[in-house]
């Protein structure tokens, strides 16, 4: 997180708060998510997959794009189908 921010030209003050901030949201959310784990296994469930979901998009809607604009290829395409079938396999499994 910090070298793009360095790369940028931030200063290393901002970067550090940025980076801290980050973190303390992070705890605070594994906190939240430790508690609402605890009421029932069907929560956690919908929150997985809610998160699944959003890194299926992510990766689908701006990072394969990316990669196909980047290197021309079809292997982009390629990893994701595999990366699909590996994980379908994964869950079976």
């Amino acid at each position: 997180m910090a070298v793009p921010m360095k790369a940028g030209g931030m200063s290393k003050i901002r970067i550090i708060t940025y980076v801290i901030l980050s973190g303390v949201t992070t705890g605070i959310g594994a906190f939240f998510g430790a508690i609402i784990g605890k009421i029932s296994q069907a929560i956690i469930a919908i929150c997985l997959s809610f998160a699944a979901g959003a890194m299926l998009y992510i990766v689908s809607g701006e990072l394969t794009p990316e990669a196909n604009n980047m290197y021309k290829g079809k292997m982009t395409s390629i990893g994701n189908m595999l990366g699909f079938i590996l994980g379908i396999f994964a869950t079976i499994v």
